[in-house]
Parts: C-alpha cells; structure tokens; sequence
C-alpha cells in the first residue's frame, strides 16, 4: 500500500512519529490503527503537515481526545490539504448555517466528512435544506450514504 516506507529512516522518520502520536493521547494500539490504515502518515513531516492538521483540528473546537480518535478512525484525513481541501469544507459548513459546535461535533463524529467532495457536500446540505431537514445530524447521515441510497432516501 505504501512502499516507500521501506525507504524511511526508523531514527528519522518512524520513531519521531510514533512518539509524537504517543505524547498527543494516542494508545499503542491506535498508533497501530492509524498506521496500518494509512501507512503514508509515515512520509509526512512533523512540522510542516502533521502539527499543523492537528492544531487546525484543535481551532475547530475539537478537544485532544477527539482528535485523537478522528485520527485513529480515519487517519486517511491526513492527507489533505488545509487550504485547499479542508478550510473551504468548513467554511461551506459555516456558510450553511453550521455552528461551531455542529462543526467540530461533525469533525469529532464523523470525520470521513472530509473525504467527500465539497460539490457533494454542497449538493447535499441543498437537498437537505430544501426539505426542511439540516441539522449537523442529518448532514453527517446523508453525506457518507451512497448516492442510490441518497436519492432513495431524498429523492
């Protein structure tokens, strides 16, 4: 899934790592997790990709223990961009109406959110709200079903 990672340095790269997950709150078993489900985190750099993603995190309103477990669920959302990926989902959150609270609520609980695309998202909070049905609730729902079962559901 992700060769490189023979290529990285233990010393360098891996134990660096390991360690920061361990001092953020992470237990053993979700470095693991969030290793084995994307190895990729291995090649990133502390300072230049992961600390920021965290504290960015943390400026949603998530508390370390969420962060934690949204990393360790879905550590694939470490991969993307703030500014281009991640930045303008929220803002299309908080455009929509979507309070803080509903916002890190949405991050903490359901944090595949992030891999969607913002047309998706756009699309669905419309449907949503065209039936009088937005809450950060139904989005989290709606968002991840898949689009039979979307348009099953809302036509």
């Amino acid at each position: 899934r992700f060769p490189p990672i023979c290529g990285l340095s233990l010393e360098a790269n891996l134990k660096p790592l390991v360690q920061w997950l361990l001092d953020l709150g992470f237990d053993k078993s979700q470095v693991a997790k969030a290793i084995a489900r994307s190895p990729q985190i291995c090649g990133y750099s502390l300072q230049a990709k992961l600390k920021p993603f965290v504290q960015w995190l943390s400026d949603q309103g998530l508390d370390k223990s969420q962060v934690v477990n949204a990393i360790a669920g879905q550590a694939q959302i470490c991969h993307y961009s703030l500014e281009a990926n991640l930045k303008p989902k929220v803002r299309l959150l908080a455009a929509r109406g979507f309070s803080q609270t509903d916002i890190a609520r949405t991050l903490a609980t359901c944090p595949q959110t992030l891999g969607h695309s913002l047309e998706r998202m756009e699309y669905r909070i419309g449907v949503l709200e065209a039936a009088g049905l937005l809450t950060d609730t139904s989005f989290r729902t709606a968002v991840v079903m898949s689009n039979e079962k979307f348009a099953s559901r809302f036509g």
